[in-house]
């Protein structure tokens, strides 16, 4: 992805970390802005901005997505606030899955606290925007992806999953969950046991309980295990943002 432009402050253009980025923005063309004191302040919707801001063009090609084994793939249904799905856009990153989408009236993947709490995830995990949720249900598994809603009491037992199977998880509205038209229409359901007296789990946290089984089973039974790195840059190519390559029929 090309860097369009890069906004600087004054405070931010002696600190070595911000030099470095807006250098290396600058190698690759993109255009350097130096601000003046507090015009920063006033474009940013932070009270508190980091000291550079950049613009990027936004991504409109779908990538493919591809029902190979242990893929999983994260479709939010309704998800409404922003850092939940900037929250699930990060775990679906860590866990190595496929892919995520945005369904029905979800946020939108550029909203600006959706990026921010996304923490660069939505520029490393594979993403695409979808309308309604019965006909991505009805899509995803024609392209031989096990369809499963997920629930908050009703449900298989996420442990006892066997998620070597190629899936599309789909997550539902904070408040209302999946309407009972979408839950129908997916090939399962999956819970998440709870001991406490809590109605239900962030769906943020839900997502990233779910992914990280997924992703423990492909650790222990799996040679196509992703590799685990302290180092960002080390994710490897096939989870980055349009790296994946093939044709799909989804």
């Amino acid at each position: 992805m090309s860097i369009e432009s890069v906004y600087v402050s004054p405070d931010g253009a002696g600190d070595g970390p911000t030099r470095e980025v807006c250098d290396r923005a600058h190698e690759r063309g993109a255009r350097l802005f130096p601000l003046a004191p507090g015009v920063l302040e006033k474009v940013a919707d932070t009270v508190t901005p980091q000291p550079v801001l950049a613009v990027l063009p936004m991504l409109n090609d779908p990538p493919p997505f591809e029902p190979d084994p242990w893929s999983l793939l994260v479709v939010m249904v309704d998800v409404r606030d922003p850092g939940n799905a900037g929250t699930v856009l990060r775990a679906a990153d860590a866990s190595g899955c496929q892919g995520v989408v945005f369904g029905g009236d979800s946020v939108d993947p550029y909203n600006p606290k959706t990026v921010r709490s996304s923490a660069g995830s939505l520029f490393h995990v594979p993403f695409v925007v979808r309308n309604d949720g019965v006909s991505m249900a009805l899509e995803l598994a024609g392209a031989g992806f096990r369809t499963l809603g997920t629930g908050v009491r009703a449900g298989d037992d996420y442990a006892g999953l066997d998620w070597s199977v190629p899936t599309a998880l789909f997550l539902g509205n904070e408040s209302s969950g999946l309407d009972p038209a979408l839950t129908d229409t997916c090939s399962g359901s999956v819970a998440i046991p709870m001991a406490g007296r809590a109605e239900s789990l962030n769906v943020g946290v839900a997502c990233a309980v779910l992914c990280f089984e997924a992703l423990r089973q492909r650790r222990a039974g799996s040679s196509a295990a992703p590799t685990i790195s302290k180092n960002p840059s080390a994710t490897p190519p096939e989870h980055r943002r349009g790296g994946a390559q093939g044709t799909s029929t989804w």
